[in-house]
């Protein structure tokens, strides 16, 4: 995968959409699709060390999960550092072990940023919980209304 074969950005939705709002991230990436043509997507169902290669072919990379946090609006989105942190000795990184994965091996250094909706349910069904709808909606309006300014690398 080169540059030329893909857009400058891309979105990763993580989560499952078998554990109700373990997938806004998943939904949040059928939205995107819809509403964008030049994002790539991409579906996990938990970040890998493979994906380190992945997000060095993006100028910006946006990470997006469900959350338990407590948020003011429903969601978070803000910059995603590169961190170590104990992911390389689990079978789940985070986002800011990914990125810091990237930086050690590829050098690209894309912008990165994380998009946590926050999620009330947890339990097996494909249906979400009407909070976790609720904010999922809440973040695509974000989105939609600054999009520009995420793929410009301006916002956190």
């Amino acid at each position: 995968m080169s540059k030329q074969e893909t857009s400058d950005m891309l979105i990763i939705g993580i989560g499952n959409s078998g554990r109700k709002d373990d997938g806004l991230g998943w939904l949040m990436l059928d939205f995107i699709k819809k509403k964008f043509l030049n994002i790539d997507c991409l579906y996990r169902y938990q970040l890998q060390i493979e994906d380190a290669e992945v997000i060095s072919h993006y100028a910006t990379v946006v990470f997006v999960d469900a959350t338990r946090e407590n948020t003011e609006n429903g969601f978070f989105f803000r910059s995603c550092h590169p961190d170590k942190g104990f992911g390389l000795t689990s079978h789940i990184l985070e986002p800011e072990t990914v990125v810091w994965l990237e930086n050690k091996l590829y050098k690209t250094r894309p912008i990165t940023f994380v998009l946590g909706i926050e999620g009330k349910e947890w339990g097996l069904s494909l249906d979400p919980s009407e909070l976790g709808l609720h904010n999922l909606s809440k973040a695509q309006d974000f989105l939609k209304n600054n999009i520009h300014l995420i793929i410009k690398n301006k916002a956190s």
